[in-house]
């Protein structure tokens, strides 16, 4: 399997398939991502779509300088929440129906539950770090905030979780 170095080298020199190598690869995880900021498959799928499409744009001369997810990270999230955002001014649901096949997997559903107890940047450290299962440094660049700042956010963070017990036994020492 190529690595992703190898996928960015061939597509800067215009090879085919090499982008769409890197898309098959990331397209499930930027899913999964943009889905937790902003709820909705459909959504979800227009966001996908539209950071792919600026990655693409960055073709040829795209130097890769850390993990591609952690290049992708902060675009699937500023671009989910602005379609969040214009979701919400467009229209203004009382009710929001359920439809089959819309929801996440279970596990990560069952997550979210456990983790809205938490403030969003309490829970995002969590999810990039256990879930995306990204370092300290990869979560740093990703939220363009110091390492220090990563750092005490998880502490406080697992401090909560390990307070909860329906996930203590998961956040023991």
């Amino acid at each position: 399997m190529e690595t992703d170095e190898e996928l960015v080298a061939r597509a800067n020199r215009g090879e085919r398939g090499a982008f769409e190598g890197l898309y098959r690869r990331y397209r499930e995880w930027a899913y999964r991502l943009a889905w937790r900021w902003c709820g909705q498959a459909e959504d979800a799928q227009d966001v996908v779509q539209e950071v792919f499409i600026w990655l693409a744009g960055k073709f040829p001369g795209f130097e890769l300088r850390a993990r591609l997810t952690t290049v992708l990270y902060p675009a699937v999230k500023h671009t989910a929440l602005a379609v969040r955002r214009k979701r919400r001014r467009e229209v203004v649901r009382a009710e929001v129906p359920e439809v089959e096949g819309q929801e996440i997997e279970r596990g990560e559903g069952e997550l979210a539950v456990v983790l809205s107890g938490l403030s969003a940047a309490h829970r995002e450290v969590i999810l990039m770090r256990y879930v995306d299962e990204m370092t300290v440094e990869e979560m740093a660049a990703a939220l363009e905030v110091p390492a220090g700042t990563v750092k005490s956010r998880l502490h406080h963070a697992v401090g909560a979780l390990r307070e909860d017990a329906r996930v203590r036994r998961y956040f023991e020492r």
